[in-house]
């Protein structure tokens, strides 16, 4: 999946910046996103899936937790991309 087809969905955006300020929960993630959303907690868990599965997130096990981070590599590609429409002059 392109990068930017797995930032154009806003849920998963939505994903990304609740663990920009660090390692979060997937429960506290899942539980933000579906009052926000109205989705499912499955929805939830695929949405994580495609991050995690794209290289956009991180999850490691803490007991019986499953605690998601970012993942800023596939950021840094895309800011790149974009640097050459930031350098243009108007």
């Amino acid at each position: 999946m392109h990068a930017f087809d797995v930032l154009g969905d806003p849920v998963r955006r939505r994903i990304l910046e609740l663990l920009a300020d660090g390692e979060r929960p997937a429960g506290e993630v899942g539980a933000i996103v579906q009052e926000e959303f109205g989705i499912t907690q499955p929805a939830v868990s695929q949405h994580l899936r495609v991050l995690r599965e794209n290289g956009f997130a991180t999850v490691r096990a803490e007991g019986a937790r499953r605690l998601y981070a970012v993942d800023p590599a596939p950021l840094a590609e895309i800011d790149r991309w974009l640097t050459r429409y930031r350098d243009q002059s108007s």
